[in-house]
C-alpha cells in the first residue's frame, strides 16, 4: 500500500466566503472586516489558481472540477471532507457536520475522476448518519496510514467515534482514538479535524503532541507512530494556529516526494523543523491567506487524494 499519491482532486470554488454554519465549531474562522464578497471569492480563486499551478509544475497530477452555482457551497474548496478514494476502488461517502456542506457531495465529481480514468467500484456511503446528528468528515477527521492499516482520529463534533470505528472495519485498519483540543477564550475545546494538529508522511508525522491533553491518549498516539519507524516532528498551538498541522505529502514528477503547505505554515516553522522535514522530503507552500481565515482550513484541506485503480 503506498501513502503517498500523484493524483489529486480539487475544487475550484465559485461562492467562497466565510461559512456561518461551519463557524460554530471551527475556530480557526474570521470575518475579513471591510471586504466585499465578490473581493473575497476573487481572492480565493486567485489562490487556488497558483496553487494548482504550483503542484502540477513539479509533475503532481490535478483532477479540477469547478464548483457550481446551482447551491450555497461556500466552502467546497475543501472536497477531503465528503469523500476520499482508495485503492481497491472503493469511495467513501461521508456525513457533514453543516447543512449546505452536505450539498457539495457531487455525482459530477466523481464521473470527472472516472473520465480521467479512474475505476469506481463501489460506493461505502455513511451519509444517512446526518440524519441522527453523527458525523465523520473524511479524511478531515481520518487521518490514514495507508502502508500500515492505522487510522488516526481525533473526536469532536464531527468525529464521532463508533461511526470511526464502523469506518475502520470496514476499510481494514486499526482505529486509533483520542482528543485534541485548543484553547479558545480561556477554554480547552476540541480541535474540529484532525487533520489540522496532525499529517502523516511516509517516515514522518508532524503532530501537536500538546493539543492532546491526556496524557494516556498522547503516550499511545506517540507509540503507534514510533513503533511505524516515523519521525515525529512536534509543532506548538501557536504553529497549529498557522495551519503547519494542515499539510499533505504527495508525489510528483520521477516519484518525488513533497510536503504540500501554506506559506502561513511555512513561515510558522523554525529552521530546525524546516530542516528535519526536508531530511524526508521537498517542500511546497503556496499563499492561502484568504481561504485560510475566511474557510478556517489550508493547504491539506484543500486536496482529496486519488489512490483509485486506474482503467
Amino acid at each position: 500500500m503506498q501513502q503517498t499519491t500523484n493524483t489529486i482532486l480539487m475544487i475550484r470554488p465559485i461562492n467562497f466566503r466565510m461559512n456561518e454554519q461551519t463557524a460554530v465549531n471551527n475556530y480557526y474562522q474570521k470575518i475579513l472586516d471591510n471586504v466585499l464578497p465578490q473581493t473575497v471569492n476573487a481572492k480565493a480563486q486567485q489562490e487556488f489558481d497558483a496553487y494548482v499551478e504550483k503542484l502540477r509544475n513539479v509533475g503532481v497530477h490535478v483532477i479540477v472540477v469547478n464548483d457550481t452555482e446551482e447551491f450555497d457551497t461556500p466552502d467546497a474548496v475543501f472536497p477531503n471532507n465528503w469523500v476520499s478514494f482508495h485503492e481497491n476502488g472503493d469511495v467513501g461517502l461521508y456525513p457533514m457536520f453543516a447543512e449546505n456542506r452536505r450539498l457539495e457531495r457531487s455525482e459530477d465529481v466523481l464521473e470527472a475522476v472516472e473520465e480521467d480514468g479512474f475505476v469506481i467500484n463501489n460506493i461505502v456511503d455513511y451519509t444517512d448518519a446526518e440524519e441522527e446528528n453523527v458525523f465523520l468528515e473524511g479524511t478531515g477527521s481520518i487521518l490514514l496510514d495507508r502502508a500500515n492499516r492505522k487510522a488516526y482520529c481525533a473526536l469532536s463534533p464531527r468525529a464521532d467515534e463508533d461511526l470511526f470505528i464502523e469506518f475502520c472495519e470496514d476499510f481494514e485498519y486499526l482505529p486509533i482514538i483520542f482528543t485534541a483540543n485548543q484553547t479558545v477564550n480561556g477554554e480547552r475545546k476540541a480541535i474540529y479535524h484532525t487533520n489540522v494538529m496532525m499529517c502523516l508522511g511516509e517516515t514522518f508525522a508532524v503532530i501537536c503532541l500538546s493539543s492532546i491533553d491526556d496524557k494516556k491518549e498522547r503516550r499511545n498516539v506517540m507509540d503507534h507512530l514510533k513503533q511505524d519507524g516515523k519521525e515525529i516532528i512536534d509543532i506548538t498551538e501557536a504553529q497549529v494556529n498557522n495551519f503547519a498541522g494542515n499539510m499533505l505529502q504527495v508525489r510528483g514528477a520521477n516519484d518525488e516526494r513533497y510536503l504540500v503547505m501554506s506559506a502561513a505554515a511555512y513561515n510558522s516553522l523554525t529552521t530546525d523543523q524546516v530542516k528535519r522535514l526536508e531530511k524526508h522530503t521537498k517542500i511546497l507552500s503556496s499563499s492561502l491567506d484568504t481561504i485560510e481565515a475566511c474557510g478556517g482550513g489550508s493547504a491539506r484541506c484543500m486536496m482529496a487524494e486519488v489512490f483509485l485503480p486506474k482503467n
